[in-house]
């Protein structure tokens, strides 16, 4: 697949621009990632040079190279072996559904084959809405989905998805992308996992609305947290890090990060648990043998790999970042291929959203 990094670190955002655009030759799709306060010039700029190819992107703190940053500009640029195709999901919060025909539409415009398609989102809010909308249309044609909650806005602003030079809140935005000259294969890596003598509950009460896990097996959620991870209320969101909450669907984990302590010894966390969900308190396990485990497969799996294009969540690279792995993990990434990743406050993966995981495209 051509696909081409135009990056640049300039505070103009006008110098960034032409920076980046230089790198891009005659695209047939680009995905920008930049600065929040970057987002809405640099969207408008690149939309009037490029005004019919397809555009995507939102504000973001990348990963290229062996460097994170969240003031860095960067413009992928999908070459003429890709057939792409952009749209937007507004209201999330409301009725998404109203605009589900028009991603129908632009599915089958794009044509979707065998293994060589995929959907790649950025979300502002309503995850779950968000996946279980998406998949009306995306399962008809088969098309796995990776994608990201935005993350790490200045404190009071609004979160953007753009499309084409607009930017919309409360809403996602997509491109379906095709790959004529390989595969596009997805992968979900979790470095958390059952504690040695796993105690499993019953999810008794919830809010929905709120994100709220009330109580487990008829007691305050926080209560069964402290007595499982050995800790205070006081240390219960620090020690998310090493040890979130995990819904146990058969033989799969899908992982809740609590972020606050609510009212009465509720959780709040960043993915919703319904009642009568089965959920464990996880452990870390050993993230460096099981990160060069998920790099073995990625290479085992593609002969060519073009781009990586990863989501990793706040709260891992908050991990990696407090035991000095963050650099050692981008090196490893980028002997992969050539990779770009950005940090989201949550991760869809196919049918489901989930915390504390990354996700990943690989593109042939």
């Amino acid at each position: 697949m051509q696909i081409s990094i135009g990056t640049s670190e300039k505070a103009n955002v006008q110098a960034a621009v032409d920076e980046v655009v230089a790198k891009a030759g005659n695209p047939n799709l680009l995905v920008l990632l930049c600065a929040y306060e970057h987002l809405k010039d640099a969207s408008s700029m690149i939309s009037k040079q490029f005004p019919n190819v397809p555009f995507i992107g939102t504000s973001v703190t990348s990963y290229y190279d062996t460097v994170s940053s969240d003031k860095r500009m960067i413009l992928m640029a999908f070459g003429k072996d890709v057939d792409a195709e952009v749209g937007v999901l507004r209201n999330l919060s409301t009725s998404p559904m109203e605009d589900i025909a028009y991603m129908e539409r632009v599915i089958q415009k794009v044509g979707p084959g065998k293994d060589n398609t995929i959907c790649i989102e950025f979300c502002t809010n309503d995850e779950e809405r968000l996946v279980s909308t998406m998949n009306v249309a995306l399962e008809k044609g088969n098309i796995p989905l990776v994608g990201g909650t935005i993350f790490g806005l200045p404190e009071g602003a609004t979160a953007y998805a753009m499309v084409n030079g607009v930017l919309y809140p409360d809403a996602c935005c997509y491109a379906i992308i095709k790959n004529k000259s390989g595969k596009i294969r997805t992968y979900s890596e979790l470095i958390y996992g059952p504690k040695e003598c796993p105690v499993s509950h019953i999810a008794t009460k919830v809010d929905l609305e709120h994100k709220g896990l009330v109580s487990l097996d008829g007691r305050p959620a926080a209560d069964i947290y402290c007595e499982d991870a050995g800790v205070s209320r006081s240390e219960i969101v620090n020690n998310v890090l090493v040890n979130p909450f995990g819904r146990v669907v058969g033989d799969e984990i899908f992982i809740s990060s609590p972020y606050e302590v609510g009212a009465n010894g509720s959780l709040l966390s960043y993915k919703k648990i319904n009642e009568n969900d089965t959920i464990q308190v996880l452990e870390l396990k050993d993230y460096e043998a099981i990160g060069a485990q998920t790099r073995k497969q990625i290479r085992d799996e593609n002969s060519k790999i073009s781009l990586v294009f990863s989501v990793n969540c706040i709260y891992r690279h908050l991990l990696y970042t407090n035991k000095n792995y963050l650099t050692q993990f981008l090196s490893e990434m980028k002997n992969v291929g050539l990779h770009v990743g950005v940090v989201g406050g949550g991760e869809q993966h196919n049918k489901q959203h989930v915390n504390q995981t990354m996700v990943c495209a690989v593109f042939e």
